[in-house]
Order: C-alpha cells, then sequence, then structure tokens
C-alpha cells in the first residue's frame, strides 16, 4: 500500500510520540552553583577597605571549566591588590572571566571601567553578574561595570563601544586579563587578535596568568607566548608562586600543576 504525501503526514501527527521522550526524573539534575570564599591579603589593604572577603559563586558544571576558582584566579586577584597601580584609573577588560574574581579586585581598586567577559552562556554571564551584585557595594559605581558574552577572535565592536567616551583621546584598553585561558591551545590566535585590536598599543598591557593543569601539555601552553612574540610583542615573566594542586589525584607531576605563572605583555615601542 502507499499513501500520498498528504496522507503519511496525518498519519504520523496521529501517532503517539510521547513513547520517545525521556520519563521525568530520567536526566540527573543539574549540579547546583558552589561558592568559594577569597579573601584578601590585610598588607595589600588600607584600613578603611571595606571588601577583605568575597564570596565567589560558581557555576555548578560547565565543559568550559568556569565551575572552578582556579589558583591562577586567586594569584591574578592578590597581584592586582599588590599593584593597584594597574588597574587605578584605567580600562580593563577581562576574557574568559567563569567566577569573575580579577574584575571585581580591579573594580575595588578603582579602575575606570571594567568590561566582564565570558562565552555568551545564560548561566555564565547571569553568574558573573550575581558575582558583581552580591559582592560589590553601592560604593563601588557598577554604571562603570559592563558584563558582556563574547567569543574570542570574534567582532570587538561590542567590547570597544563598551569603553567608548568621545571626550577621551583612547577608547582602547589599559589593561587585558587573561586567567587560566591558555590551555585552550586552538584558541591562541583568536585570543591574540581580541587583544591586538583592544590594547592600547601605547600603554596598554596583557597580564596572563595560568597554570600547567596537564603537565604533559605545558609546551603547547607556552606556544601562547610564541604567538605573542610573532606579532612583535614583548613579553616578561613576572610572578611564581607554588599553590596546593587543584586536582591531587591528577597526572603528571605535583610541583608542575600547583605552580602559578605570571606574564606580561606589551606592543613593542
Amino acid at each position: 500500500m502507499t499513501f500520498d504525501s498528504s496522507e503519511e503526514q496525518l498519519r504520523l501527527e496521529e501517532q503517539d510520540l510521547s513513547i520517545f521522550q525521556e520519563p521525568e526524573g530520567y536526566l540527573p539534575p543539574q549540579p547546583k552553583p558552589t561558592f568559594q570564599p577569597f579573601l584578601r591579603k590585610d598588607e595589600h589593604l588600607s584600613q578603611t577597605d571595606n571588601f577583605k572577603t568575597f564570596n565567589i559563586r560558581l557555576v555548578g558544571s560547565h565543559p568550559l571549566w568556569a565551575h572552578l576558582l582556579w589558583n591562577a584566579g586567586k594569584c591574578f586577584a592578590w597581584y592586582l591588590d599588590e599593584h593597584k597601580e594597574l588597574v587605578k584609573g584605567k580600562k580593563v577588560l577581562e576574557l574568559g572571566a567563569g567566577g569573575a574574581l580579577p574584575s571585581l579586585i580591579a573594580a575595588v581598586n578603582e579602575a575606570e571601567k571594567v568590561v566582564i567577559t565570558d562565552y555568551p552562556d545564560d548561566d555564565l554571564i547571569d553568574n558573573i553578574r550575581h558575582n558583581v551584585n552580591t559582592n560589590l557595594s553601592t560604593n563601588i559605581c557598577t554604571d562603570n561595570i559592563n558584563i558582556l558574552g563574547y567569543i574570542w577572535g570574534k567582532d570587538t565592536k561590542p567590547l570597544l563601544n563598551a569603553i567608548s567616551n568621545p571626550q577621551k583621546t583612547s577608547n582602547l584598553y589599559d589593561l587585558i586579563i587573561l586567567s587560566d585561558l591558555i590551555f585552550n591551545h586552538s584558541q591562541h590566535k583568536a585570543l591574540l587578535k581580541t587583544c591586538e585590536e583592544c590594547l592600547d598599543p601605547i600603554n596598554g598591557q596583557i597580564l596572563v596568568f595560568f597554570t600547567h593543569n596537564v603537565p604533559d601539555l605545558a609546551h603547547k601552553d607556552m606556544e601562547f607566548f610564541e604567538e605573542a612574540k610573532n606579532l612583535k610583542w614583548k613579553v616578561e615573566k613576572i610572578f611564581e608562586k607554588i599553590m596546593n594542586p587543584m586536582f591531587k589525584e591528577d597526572y603528571g607531576s605535583e610541583i608542575v600543576r600547583s605552580t602559578v605563572h605570571g606574564y606580561k605583555i606589551t606592543i613593542n615601542k
């Protein structure tokens, strides 16, 4: 027997397709968000500083590893606290922010503008917004903070528009924050493309903090800096600190997996 197209369509519509649906409770529930406290160091704070501890909310689970507060992010925050001149009165961009701890530190240290970005996923962006709203009091002008979804290497106009000011001679960023991003080896060129288009070529700098979380691929991590040198940029190591390993049971040298490295990249003048 054959059916014409209209008869066959009617037959399909009359079928009960509910047998193909997953029963309620079949899929495991998404993990709930977690919270990680971050304690700033007393020696970096003034007596009038009211922001000693941040409570960083992290998404319950995410394929981009945004559900963890990485050692590099903690060290980055301490470094910015110690070197407040890097952010005070400056325009700051963070790429791949996750819980956005370094950006929060930039904000409390009086950055002129902080633009916080991560992959345009609702959970990630909403989580950043939560951390800004709950960790920064009304003392901080949240009008000076923008939160954007952004994919590395794509059109940078939204990033530049976020700091556009016709009264300023430069509408580029003074500081770009890259915290534990270079493990994503396929995205090195995309990251650098965004940085190149957004960084003030005269006084701007890129700070890159990271850990070799997979020791066997450390050489692949370092290719990021070779790519930067190919752009004729200056690369300088500025920081190293041994932390507790993120995952005690992981494969590879524990000392390698525990060490946070920090680099500064500037455009050769």
